[in-house]
């Protein structure tokens, strides 16, 4: 049975619940949700398990916060003798406006801490979903804002991301990454359900 390891980003604990820097966590949440699945606590995360169509999916939510979240990955692509090309990691991104998205085969960390730690550990060769959460920040202000909590209008707002978040993941394990950016990459430009060309 072909293996995927699919990876959410952020930061273990009570205090980091629904901040910006934890919406790779939120979308594995949706994902878990949607696939009845349950996360336990396992070495190095939160660890659920599910399968698509005679794939099995390991769903991580790292628990070694986010500056050495490359540990968890490559623990649990050895463990589970995953390849690499089926390995997708879900992470929040400043350069993107509220609830956009984007999906890439490989390339750089983009300065996220998170990413930069994977890519030291195993190399730029693997396919990631960076979700927008804007950069609505005085300067020199961005730990605070990554760190900082969604208000509720900002978690509706995203709902449609999550929904959609779901869709992608199937669509990576099922069609592949380059069929299934072609096909929701266009969807990501402006937050999905925001009229085209509004500020959002």
């Amino acid at each position: 049975m072909d293996k995927y390891l699919i990876v959410g980003l952020g930061n273990p604990g009570d205090e980091y619940a629904q901040t910006r820097h934890n919406t790779g966590f939120m979308v594995l949440d949706a994902f878990a949700k949607a696939s009845n699945a349950v996360f336990s606590d396992r070495r190095y995360g939160f660890v659920a398990e599910t399968s698509l169509r005679g794939r099995k999916l390991f769903l991580l939510k790292p628990t070694t916060f986010m500056n050495l979240s490359g540990n968890a990955v490559r623990y649990w692509l050895g463990k589970e003798n995953i390849d690499q090309q089926r390995l997708l990691v879900v992470s929040d991104d400043v350069a993107l406006p509220l609830g956009a998205f984007r999906l890439k085969a490989n390339g750089s960390n983009g300065g996220h801490n998170g990413l930069g730690h994977i890519q030291q550990l195993i190399g730029q060769q693997y396919a990631r979903l960076r979700v927008g959460i804007g950069a609505d920040y005085p300067q020199g202000g961005q730990i605070d804002w990554v760190l900082g909590r969604y208000s509720q209008d900002e978690m509706q707002l995203l709902q449609p991301t999550f929904d959609l978040s779901v869709k992608i993941i199937e669509s990576f394990v099922l069609a592949g990454i380059d069929i299934t950016m072609n096909q929701y990459n266009k969807l990501g430009k402006t937050r999905p359900g925001a009229q085209q060309g509004k500020d959002v």
